[in-house]
């Protein structure tokens, strides 16, 4: 890293990794985006904040790797966010997982009525996919 970028401060660096990630998406198909929103349990006001280098909303180190499973990263792209994103963050040092890509599996639940009931619904479920995926990782 250059002199330059150590004094452009966290938010370029930040801008550094969402340019990689907003890179990649421009070489998907058009519902990546949406796909990453319902992964994530998020809407797509989120997704156009962390993929948009003009602002400076962090993505969380947690998403990461859906990120490269749902935006299939190649190992170069993978190796340059990870990169860029060392150095916006330097303080979260522990590794994204190399090891097993995760497959993607639809399941239908019930409507519940209310949106807000919906989007807890999703990330309750996220939530213990997640663990679920650590869980059977600790082998």
């Amino acid at each position: 890293m250059s002199a330059d970028a150590a004094q452009e401060g966290p938010n370029e660096a930040v801008a550094e990794y969402k340019r990689v990630l907003q890179a990649v998406l421009e070489r998907r198909p058009s519902g990546t985006r949406q796909r990453l929103a319902l992964t994530l349990s998020k809407n797509r006001s989120f997704i156009s904040q962390i993929t948009n280098p003009v602002y400076s909303v962090p993505i969380p180190h947690r998403h990461l790797e859906t990120i490269f499973e749902v935006c299939h990263f190649s190992p170069e792209e993978r190796r340059r966010f990870l990169a860029a994103y060392h150095r916006a963050h330097p303080q979260r040092l522990r590794p994204v997982r190399d090891g097993r890509r995760m497959r993607a599996h639809t399941v239908m639940l019930p409507d519940l009525g209310d949106a807000e009931r919906n989007r807890q619904l999703d990330a309750l479920l996220a939530d213990f996919i997640h663990g679920l995926a650590r869980f059977i990782d600790r082998g």
